[in-house]
Order: C-alpha cells, then sequence, then structure tokens
C-alpha cells in the first residue's frame, strides 16, 4: 500500500514517533528508554542540541498506521567547524518494508536540500556522541547505554534505499576480570607513568562534576578534533551532560589524568544503566524507580565512553595508566566484570591497536551511512 511521509505536528503525532520503537522492538535486546526522557530529548526547549543544530522529525503513514519514522537536521556547529554543508538523519525505524524506507529518506534529503546542504549522512541521534549508526554485527547483543539496537534488515533495506557505507563504528569488549589477558606491557608503562612521567590519577567528584566536566572539553576538543564527526563541546553541551552524568555517577569510573598540576588525560566510564532500564520498561512509576535505586546491586558491566590523552602527553603511559586503571577497580570491586571500549572508527588503527592490547575483541559494529543529495 501507498506509504505517505508527514513532518511531525503536534503532541499527537509526536507520542506515535516516540511509541514506535517500542512497539517494532518488543522482546527484542532493544532497552526501552524512559518515554519522559525521549519527549525532553526531542524537545527543542530541553535539549542544547538546538541552541547550534535544526531538525523536523517525520512520520511514515501507511493505511492510516505510523509505520515508519525518521528526523532531519543541520548541525551548524559541525558544518563551522569543517566548513561543509552536511545534513543529517537520524532516529530511523521502520517496519520490513522496502516504500517505507525510500520514503522515509527521501522526505530527509528534501528537507536537508531546500537548506542548501550537500550532502546526507547518518544515522544520528542527532550527535555522533549519542546513539549513531545501524548494527551491521552484533544483534544477539543487548545495548549498552546510548548504544543503538536494530534488527537485521534494517541494514539491507538501507543500502537498498541507495546508502552507501561511510564508516563502520567498533565496540570493543573488554573481560576486566581478566587482567591476565592485558599485554604485559601496558602495566609496566602503567607502573612507570608517574616515577617517570609525573602522571597521577585523581577521581572526579559529583560536586565538582561540571568543574571538571570543562576539563573533559579541553581534553576532548583536543585530543579528538581529528575524528570523523567531531563537533566541540560548548557550554550549553556540557551543563546537560553534567546533568545526565548526574544519574549515573560512580566515583571509581571517573578519572582524570593529571601531570603537573595540568589535567592531560581522562576516562569516562559509565555504569550500564540499560542494566535497569531494561526492568524499568520505559517508566518510571509504578516499579521503575524501585529498579533505578537498587541498580548497584546487578549492574555489573560498565561503558568506556570516553578515554584520551592530550597528544603532547601520549608518551607519558598515562592512556596505559587509565587503561591499567579499569581492570583494578573490576579487581577490587569484583561487582563489574567487562566494559565496551568505544564507539571507536575503523579506520582509526592506533586505538584498534589498543584495543587488542587489552585483551578485547569488536563485539558490536555499526555503520555510518551517507548519500548525495
Amino acid at each position: 500500500m501507498a506509504v505517505e511521509t508527514k513532518p511531525v505536528k503536534g503532541i499527537r503525532a509526536r507520542r506515535a514517533f516516540i511509541e514506535l520503537p517500542y512497539r517494532l522492538h518488543a522482546g527484542t535486546p532493544w532497552v526501552p528508554p524512559l518515554r519522559l526522557e525521549r519527549w525532553l530529548f526531542l524537545s527543542p526547549k530541553t535539549n542544547p542540541y538546538f541552541k547550534h543544530g535544526e531538525a523536523q522529525l517525520f512520520n511514515a503513514y501507511q493505511n492510516g498506521r505510523v509505520v515508519g519514522r525518521i528526523s532531519a537536521h543541520i548541525d551548524h556547529a559541525y558544518n563551522d567547524t569543517h566548513d561543509a554543508k552536511q545534513g543529517w538523519f537520524g532516529f530511523i525505524e521502520f517496519e520490513d518494508d522496502p516504500e517505507i524506507v525510500r520514503s522515509l529518506l527521501e522526505a530527509a534529503r528534501e528537507w536537508v536540500s531546500k537548506r542548501g546542504m550537500e550532502t546526507l549522512i547518518g544515522p544520528a541521534d542527532f550527535a555522533v556522541n549519542d546513539e549513531s549508526g545501524i548494527v551491521i554485527d552484533g544483534h544477539d547483543v543487548a545495548p549498552m547505554v546510548r548504544q543503538p539496537w536494530h534488527p537485521r534488515y534494517y541494514q539491507q533495506r538501507c543500502e537498498d534505499a541507495g546508502l552507501r557505507k561511510a564508516v563502520d563504528l567498533n565496540m570493543w569488549l573488554v573481560k576486566l576480570e581478566d587482567a591476565d589477558g592485558m599485554r604485559p606491557i601496558l602495566r609496566r608503562l602503567s607502573d612507570e607513568a608517574e616515577p617517570k612521567h609525573g602522571v597521577t590519577l585523581r577521581r572526579m567528584s559529583r560536586r565538582r562534576l561540571r568543574k571538571d566536566l570543562d576539563l573533559f572539553a579541553e581534553i576532548y576538543n583536543e585530543a579528538w578534533r581529528n575524528n570523523w564527526g567531531f563537533v566541540p563541546y560548548g557550554k550549553a553541551d556540557l551543563d546537560a551532560y553534567a546533568l545526565d552524568l548526574q544519574l549515573v555517577f560512580d566515583k571509581r569510573w571517573f578519572m582524570i589524568a593529571e601531570r603537573g598540576g595540568e589535567a592531560i588525560g581522562l576516562a569516562i566510564t559509565i555504569p550500564d544503566i540499560n542494566q535497569a532500564l531494561v526492568k524499568m520498561k520505559g517508566r518510571l512509576l509504578p516499579f521503575g524507580l524501585f529498579h533505578y535505586f537498587r541498580r548497584n546491586r546487578y549492574i555489573d558491566q560498565v561503558r568506556i565512553g570516553f578515554l584520551g590523552v592530550k597528544r603532547e602527553h601520549q608518551h607519558t603511559g598515562a592512556a596505559a595508566r587509565l587503561y591499567v586503571e579499569h581492570f583494578d577497580m573490576s579487581a577490587a570491586h569484583k561487582r563489574v566484570k567487562r566494559g565496551e571500549g568505544g564507539w571507536v572508527l575503523e579506520t582509526n588503527s592506533a586505538m584498534n591497536k589498543g584495543m587488542q592490547a587489552l585483551g578485547a575483541r569488536v563485539n558490536k559494529t555499526y555503520r555510518m551511512y551517507e548519500s548525495d543529495l
């Protein structure tokens, strides 16, 4: 039957946009986010993305039913940083029908093209540091916090609709309970970091978390600036990020490497709140809060989302010190047995070799796509 894709207007259409994956992915490894969080995340009034970006949401209808969804958006901070005319799509979900995917992508292409963009890339919800990519490997593995999940047919439908591969993003599974799987040189470099180079570690705290995020932005904006999809963090982004991190903060896993009083590297490792969300089933009430407050009793994995060192200090063993500390924390507290590092670009040979040195293996791969307009 014919598919019609329309801009989301009004509360009813927005609710249908939010609810679609809850229906499509029931009974799968997908982890339902809190519905309230999705409403806030998609609102220009509460998401700082809209201070440097604009977006339009679309629903696809077939016989009066919502059968697909997509966003089209433009990140002006990205385009200014890269001197580009890049449009994005995200939040893509659809029933297994090629006509639905073609209709969704055509709507996104038309929207960004009318605003002067020359290419379309995605998916990213809204930025690559949020959920991004289509799952092409690891469909049977539950996603960790800020990771997408898709059925197997998504990849084929996207490629049949004319999207071509831009780059693959890898997630690396690290068995933190198995320090013997780590190459011995990492322990040696870690042990030498302080006596040879003056590198020390300190933990972030709740009280000064927002202040430490200014250091995070300084390190991130320097260490990650050549990464594909990089957008510098601004003040509004950091304000919102600080609030998000308060909900998952665990002092043991938030680390800053310092040298001579200067912050030179960091690791922001997040307990996998998805292990609580899967029990909460998208709602705070009546039992969602109960599972959230008990999360420290059963969360046994972490996501190593950001671990980096400023370029001029990469010879100091600071990265090795941060890596080894993750194994030491697992040994000391025992509950956390594994972590996932990434995403890591498939083209980032140095980082991929570093993950191999930890004894890690790729357990999920996401694909970013692009299309000319």
